[in-house]
């Protein structure tokens, strides 16, 4: 059985339990939809959870919809800088920043002009970083009918809006001193505050939801 997702921005933990625990391939021919996780990320900051916002070049409102393959960065706005920013003073103090830090730096310094191309290098990066295989098969057409295909149909998780109810343990996060646990952020939080134990931790996420 396959199951096909989104490429999204560093991933959150549900996303990579997936590409963890399951056979996965990449939805290519999909529109793209604002408010999701295309182009949106959430890290644990001192005050709690903070988005991580990649700017995109927008078509007029007369213009037909886009397809997600097709969306251009707009690299007019330093965001990488801001991002790296933004992940140092989250993370610098986290158990493994360093050890990956070479790893992660790169994606915040080497423009990149397509957003998905982008996402799924994101993702390569990370799965590096875990020693899981990035799936490389992908859609070349638009299915609504995955069930006839022996293919379960799991693109719901680029919604930002809905979260998934989901079962994993708590791990001490970087200011788990002011705040509570923040559960479902991008993968970046668990590899910075577990490490070489971040592939583990996804295996045991529990993905019931999945079938619900």
């Amino acid at each position: 059985m396959k199951y096909l997702l989104h490429p999204a921005y560093i991933p959150n933990l549900v996303t990579f339990a997936v590409i963890a625990q399951k056979e996965v391939y990449w939805e290519y021919m999909d529109n793209y939809q604002k408010q999701t996780y295309r182009n949106r990320a959430y890290v644990c900051a001192d005050r709690g959870k903070h988005i991580l916002n990649i700017p995109i070049i927008h078509l007029g409102k007369n213009k037909e919809k886009q397809k997600y393959k097709d969306i251009k960065i707009d690299n007019s706005y330093p965001w990488q800088r801001q991002h790296w920013r933004t992940l140092e003073t989250a993370y610098r103090s986290s158990p493994f920043f360093e050890f990956y830090e070479d790893e992660i730096q790169p994606l915040y310094t080497t423009k990149f002009e397509s957003l998905l191309e982008f996402n799924l290098k994101t993702i390569e990066v990370v799965c590096d970083c875990l020693q899981l295989e990035i799936p490389k098969e992908k859609t070349t057409e638009y299915n609504t009918k995955l069930e006839e295909v022996d293919v379960v149909d799991v693109r719901f998780l680029i919604n930002a809006k809905k979260e998934p109810t989901y079962t994993a343990k708590e791990y001490i996060q970087v200011f788990s001193d002011r705040n509570s646990f923040i559960p479902n952020t991008s993968i970046l939080d668990l590899l910075f505050n577990e490490g070489t134990n971040a592939l583990m931790y996804l295996k045991e996420i529990k993905l019931d939801f999945l079938h619900a």
